[in-house]
């Protein structure tokens, strides 16, 4: 998809005045279908854009997958009430994720929501090594640059960014409705270019949820940036 997903809206602001009609722009969000080897496992709410690495990402993140080796082939069809993504994987992953399914909690945004016991709320996560040192001057020279990367929220403003910075230098930025598919599509992007996750830091324009820092370390990230809060682990 080579132009911005934006759609134009009729809205009404309200003054003083009354109420004035006119034309607004707005983020695309599209229901995506994840469908692995033919069983679809669950449907994204998600701005149509960089699809591949949002299915890689996401697979990774919530261990559907181990390694991007596993992924054998990626389809996009569209479809008359969203997208599907067919993800052709590894049968020994399929059988994990079969098993998975009929063992499936709840998710809601919030990570938590639905689940049935207090054991499914701690995930088996990797341990996490220590990332690179970082400067305060990393930090500040990303968020100065972080607009300059984000041409979704530059023209509707409403929508999540995520970007992977090297000594305060953004090397990718994808953005979305969602700020969990915006860092699975980070995580798609870096796995395919092969970023070492201990050198640098991810940038995001959310507050640190559970389930971001969980998605960020089961693929080993360093350390995570939200804005004024910053997470690292050891």
């Amino acid at each position: 998809m080579t132009s911005l997903p934006l759609q134009s809206y009729t809205v009404y602001r309200a003054d003083t005045h009354g109420l004035h009609k006119e034309q607004d722009v707005l983020a695309e969000e599209t229901a995506i279908a994840l469908v692995y080897n033919g069983i679809t496992h669950v449907v994204l709410m998600a701005t149509p854009q960089n699809l591949e690495t949002l299915a890689l990402g996401f697979s990774l993140s919530e261990g559907i997958l181990t390694t991007a080796s596993e992924l054998y082939a990626i389809e996009i069809n569209e479809a008359c009430d969203g997208i599907e993504v067919h993800l052709d994987i590894a049968s020994a992953r399929f059988q994990v994720l079969k098993e998975r399914r009929r063992n499936m909690t709840g998710r809601t945004g919030c990570g938590l929501c639905g689940i049935d016991s207090l054991a499914a709320v701690k995930p088996q996560l990797p341990q996490v090594p220590r990332g690179q040192a970082l400067t305060i001057t990393d930090i500040q020279t990303a968020l100065a640059d972080f607009d300059n990367h984000q041409p979704l929220r530059q023209s509707v403003g409403a929508v999540h960014g995520v970007a992977w910075v090297q000594n305060g230098r953004i090397s990718a930025t994808f953005e979305d409705v969602g700020r969990h598919n915006a860092l699975d599509k980070l995580i798609g992007h870096g796995t395919q270019q092969a970023y070492d996750w201990q050198h640098g830091f991810a940038l995001i324009s959310s507050g640190a949820s559970y389930e971001m820092v969980a998605k960020a370390a089961a693929i080993g990230i360093g350390c995570i940036n939200f804005f004024r809060i910053l997470v690292s682990r050891k």
